[in-house]
């Protein structure tokens, strides 16, 4: 069976690992900086396995931290002070 790529390309990243506390928990994220998706930037959260795409219009959005995060409010409003910071 011969395979159909939709697309297969390479690309060059900046990728930043941080951990920090906060005050309700720890966090530990991968923040991977590429052309690919329009000056935004995937979070990954490698406690918990969930990533986004965000930019700063997303942080701008309420609730959107906790829905993708899966995080309490004052999670995300932790989340989202240190994102302000490196988006």
């Amino acid at each position: 069976m011969e395979r159909f790529f939709l697309y297969d390309q390479k690309e060059t990243a900046n990728i930043r690992f941080v951990s920090f506390m906060g005050e309700s928990q720890r966090y530990d994220l991968a923040i991977l900086q590429t052309d690919r998706y329009y000056g935004k930037q995937l979070i990954l959260n490698l406690q918990s396995n969930q990533y986004a795409i965000i930019g700063r219009d997303d942080l701008d959005e309420p609730g959107y931290l906790e829905h993708v995060f899966q995080l309490n409010e004052e999670e995300g409003n932790e989340l989202r002070s240190f994102l302000y910071e490196v988006v």
